[in-house]
């Protein structure tokens, strides 16, 4: 077992871990943040992304020892510091960008990173973008608009597929 320290949303934390840890492990079992999905164990479905110094990452393809020392963010952590939904978060909630939500945090943090890269991202940037995360129930309408939304743009234009 090998010592792991961190910021997570904020917070330093430190923990034992084995040197396979995945970081989506630690997460979920050593900090009980459970809002980090695993969803296929094999980096292809994105309910895992987190924020790793400022960088959205697929948690389930890094081990938690090559966190050690950096500012990890989590959908636990995206909430305003009032716990109110964040603009992405409330987008999601205004436009139904979800249904049985099992991919929604890696959808709202693969979000937020994209409008952190490019604020006002086309429609095509946005499903360009989303490529990496997979939802088996929404067609990705509902999400594409929910993230316009959050971009400030008007998606009253965003056909239905």
């Amino acid at each position: 077992m090998t010592k792991v320290s961190m910021s997570v949303n904020g917070k330093t934390v430190s923990g034992d871990v084995e040197g396979r840890t995945l970081l989506s492990e630690f997460l979920r079992e050593g900090l009980r943040l459970t809002g980090t999905h695993i969803g296929c164990d094999t980096s292809q479905c994105g309910a895992c992304v987190v924020h790793v110094d400022g960088e959205a990452v697929k948690s389930c393809t890094m081990l938690a020892l090559d966190a050690e020392g950096a500012e990890v963010r989590t959908i636990e952590g995206m909430a305003n510091a009032d716990g109110s939904l964040s603009v992405i978060q409330q987008a999601f909630q205004d436009h139904h960008g979800l249904q049985c939500g099992f991919c929604t945090p890696g959808m709202v943090m693969s979000a937020a990173a994209l409008l952190k890269e490019n604020p006002k991202p086309t429609e095509a940037e946005v499903r360009e973008y989303l490529e990496g995360n997979i939802c088996r129930c929404t067609g990705y309408h509902n999400i594409v608009k929910a993230i316009m939304a959050a971009s400030g743009q008007d998606v009253s234009a965003i056909a239905a597929e």
